[in-house]
Parts: C-alpha cells; structure tokens; sequence
C-alpha cells in the first residue's frame, strides 16, 4: 500500500503521521486490496474557527476509487470522522465485490 501525507498551509508532523496511519490501519484491516491512499491535511482561510482544518483522502482500491473529505476545528477530530467515512465506503466496496448469489439446492426425486 502506498500512503502519500501532504499538508497545506501546514506542517504535518512525526505525531500527526502516526495518528492518521495508525487511523488508517482500520480500513486495511477490513479491506486488503488497497493500493494507493492519499492524505491532504488542510488549513483552510476562513473568518468562523469552526470546520477550519480539513482532511481529504482519495482511495485507489481494486475495481474503483474512493474520496471523502472532513472538515472540523481540531485536526485529529477531522482525522477521526474522515476514517469513519472511508471505513463505511470501504465495507460497502466489500460487500458488493463479494458474491451473495447462491445456487438453489437441487430438488430430490
């Protein structure tokens, strides 16, 4: 799995890297297929404090791509909720790989 951390207008430090790999460990560990994943952390310019810091993150998993993105006053709260979306697509890309179709048993004559 390749993983990419950027920031922009900030800063990604030792302690923030760690925290969003340990939070993405969550989706590698439902789904093993992943390939690519890139983090954006983002401060944005806005007037209100809240829904300033935002997290973006574009998943390259076998057979699509997955994007969600989070906006929050504290990092890792942004961090936490972006996860929780991505861990939701993530289970639902399962579920539709996996195949639910099953044979009907043969009638005995």
């Amino acid at each position: 799995m390749n993983l990419t951390i950027s920031g922009h207008h900030l800063e990604v430090t030792p302690a923030l890297r760690t925290y969003v790999t340990g939070k993405l460990d969550r989706i590698t560990r439902h789904f093993d297929q992943v390939v690519d994943v890139k983090v954006l952390l983002s401060i944005e310019n806005q007037t209100e404090k809240e829904r300033r810091q935002k997290a973006e993150c574009n998943i390259h998993v076998k057979g699509s791509d997955m994007f969600a993105e989070s906006a929050h006053e504290d990092m890792y709260a942004a961090v936490d909720e972006l996860v929780d979306k991505l861990d939701r697509q993530v289970v639902r890309h399962k579920d539709r790989l996996q195949n639910h179709h099953h044979e009907s048993p043969k009638r005995l004559m």
